[in-house]
């Protein structure tokens, strides 16, 4: 077994386990005003989270690519998601913010740099992977992070547990691309799935908010083509993605996932976060089903150092 696929698989527990650190020190105040780096899988997660926390009310919250930051822009603080600790463009934002104000690095090894710039570093050691590929290290973020906002990650962790377990959705003998969808929080979800399909794979994958899909990303939609949608779909949506040719995806879809394969229905929907350990898996099946190894993907290493 890849490491990968053993990693996804302890999703449920690792989700368990970061939602005890919720009362952390360092992580965002009510009312702070919050910006959120990472690059890559750590900026999809960011994303979710800043949309969420402003829907929670907590207050006014950005996320950037690191290399994206905005030096001129205040905040009452810096939230920074590095799993290596070590990423360059992440470690320039904190040293450069971290001096007029306060920082937070969400983190899976202390030893390394970011724990020691950071003002604060919340270690989810538990959570590190050995597959350069991110999975539970990002989830388990997002779950403590969605924990800290007062929800209960208790529904979702048992949602996973189906996750892990069920039979996939969509198998890679039936399809030639998959386009993602996601609303609100979930955009960053579905960017995140296009990703791991993309860098474990190799395979064409897009990813777009689901109400923009109409303006022209629908276009490439039609047979052998998959629409999957993470968290609520607009009204209308699956009747015109399905008019293409192409197949529709959601856990809300006919009381369960119909199209492409199988899923035992009669259940409430999978939490998007559970969805998104289906997307994992299938970019595991992806790669394997091409002899490729989905824990060293071509081109990539766990961390991007610059010198």
């Amino acid at each position: 077994m890849s490491h990968v696929k053993a990693e996804i698989a302890t999703q449920p527990e690792c989700w368990r386990q970061a939602a005890k650190l919720a009362t952390a020190p360092g992580l965002p105040a009510t009312g702070e005003r919050v910006a959120v780096v990472g690059c890559g899988t750590s900026w999809f997660m960011a994303k979710a989270y800043a949309a969420l926390r402003e829907k929670a009310g907590q207050g006014e919250t950005d996320a950037f690519q690191a290399s994206d930051f905005p030096p001129d822009r205040r905040y009452d603080r810096l939230v920074a998601i590095t799993r290596s600790g070590t990423t360059t463009e992440v470690l320039d934002v904190m040293r450069a913010f971290g001096e007029t104000a306060p920082v937070t690095v969400l983190t899976a090894d202390r030893a390394q740099p970011a724990a020691e710039i950071a003002t604060n570093a919340v270690v989810l050691d538990f959570a590190d992977e050995r597959s350069v590929v991110q999975t539970r290290f990002a989830t388990s973020v997002l779950a403590l992070l969605r924990a800290s906002l007062g929800e209960d990650m208790e529904v979702a962790a048992t949602d996973a547990e189906v996750a892990v377990r069920m039979p996939l959705p969509v198998h890679p003998a039936l399809f030639d691309q998959i386009t993602f969808l996601g609303r609100g929080w979930t955009v960053g979800l579905a960017e995140e799935a296009a990703l791991k399909c993309r860098e474990t794979a190799g395979f064409w994958t897009e990813s777009y908010p689901a109400m923009d899909y109409r303006h022209g990303p629908i276009s490439i939609a039609g047979p052998r083509r998959v629409v999957w949608a993470f968290g609520d779909v607009p009204d209308g949506l699956t009747e015109e993605v399905e008019a293409t040719g192409a197949a529709f995806l959601h856990s809300r879809h006919h009381g369960g996932y119909a199209s492409l394969g199988s899923w035992v229905g009669g259940r409430d929907p999978l939490d998007p976060m559970a969805d998104l350990i289906l997307a994992q898996r299938v970019a595991v099946l992806l790669a394997t089903t091409q002899g490729l190894d989905p824990d060293n993907p071509r081109n990539l290493t766990r961390s991007v150092v610059l010198k």
